[in-house]
């Protein structure tokens, strides 16, 4: 069984840190990316950042490109999302993401989110 546990969010003020974690059972996790999308209310899910856990490319939109890291412990099976300078309008629920690459939809696996609240 496929299971993602992902934690990490909470509140903090623009400009400030978090980290996110996911960690990862129930595949081989060398074989698939890792994303992270987000969904903010009323509006679409998107993709914030992705890992492809084989060699360790990493994938950002411009949105957050220099302001997210997303980085992989694959002995265990675990994925961080660093995100600085946070801004009011990256509050939004966080999902850690099982891809068969990265950006390939659908996803095979999507976990709880993780709620990021940015105050201004």
């Amino acid at each position: 069984e496929v299971q993602l546990q992902a934690s990490g969010g909470g509140l903090v003020q623009a400009g400030g840190s978090l980290r996110l974690s996911c960690v990862a059972s129930g595949f081989t996790f060398d074989d698939y990316a890792i994303g992270w999308f987000r969904q903010a209310p009323g509006k679409e899910q998107e993709g914030v950042s992705c890992i492809s856990t084989s060699d360790g490319t990493t994938y950002y939109p411009g949105s957050v490109k220099g302001r997210f890291t997303i980085s992989s412990d694959n002995a265990k099976n675990t994925v961080l999302l660093q995100m600085n300078s946070l801004k009011p309008e990256d509050t939004a629920v966080y999902y850690c993401t099982v891809l068969k690459g990265c950006w390939i939809l659908p996803p095979v696996y999507q976990g709880q989110g993780t709620l990021v609240t940015v105050s201004s």
